[in-house]
């Protein structure tokens, strides 16, 4: 942890800000490349993926990655708060992690997509692909484990410790609705780059959802 300098510190210091709000601004912008250099491995990984047959507009594997790139773009978005204005180390850490990993992953599904020629934005309900899948879906439209609108107005205007629980027990909530996504996605498909990769996704967020509840308990 670095000391927080005192008020006369702080008052008569010609840097300016404290080395600590000057290196979490610098953390930001690291951050923010790392997940714009996450999308772009991601489109790299899809593009050497070879890809024997395509799936059609209304396949399950067309929708699982157009409904899973929405749940992740919650996800990515969730993470880079706790990055920001998370309190424990851990819990920004993990808000890196999330964001840069999720972000990779969405330009796999992305570039599936475009393999496939197909549009981003399909012409079927969400979850629509998923057997049952539609009932599923919440009043606001929201897949499973999403937060809701308020949900995510609270995590954006909390900050330290509040932060740092609300987001992992909404995190953990949305990684067991995208578990839940992945499931279906694995029973339904033989297409080996979409079922290689979800499986990824699964054993990730499995052992991402294992270091939340262990914060969780350490912190409160």
């Amino acid at each position: 942890m670095v000391a927080t300098a005192t008020s006369s510190e702080a008052a008569t210091s010609p840097d300016g800000p404290s080395n600590g709000a000057a290196g979490r601004r610098f953390g930001t912008v690291v951050v923010a490349l790392a997940v714009a250099v996450g999308l772009l491995l991601g489109y790299a990984a899809g593009w050497l993926t070879p890809t024997l047959t395509r799936p059609g507009d209304t396949s399950a594997e067309a929708g699982f990655a157009r409904d899973m790139t929405t749940h992740h773009t919650q996800a990515v978005q969730m993470a880079l708060v706790a990055f920001k204005y998370g309190q424990d180390d851990a819990v920004t850490q993990l808000g890196v992690d999330i964001a840069t990993g999720q972000q990779g992953e969405i330009g796999i599904m992305q570039t599936w997509l475009r393999e496939w020629r197909l549009d981003p934005t399909g012409s079927e309900p969400a979850m629509a692909w998923m057997p049952d899948g539609e009932k599923l879906v919440s009043e606001a439209g929201l897949m499973p484990g999403m937060a809701t609108k308020d949900e995510i107005d609270k995590l954006e205007a909390a900050r330290g410790h509040e932060l740092d629980v609300l987001f992992l027990n909404l995190m953990m909530k949305h990684h067991l609705g995208g578990i839940h996504m992945v499931d279906a996605i694995l029973d339904q498909s033989s297409d080996d780059q979409v079922t290689e990769a979800a499986q990824r996704m699964k054993n990730t967020q499995q052992g991402e959802i294992d270091n939340m509840r262990s914060i969780l308990d350490r912190i409160q």
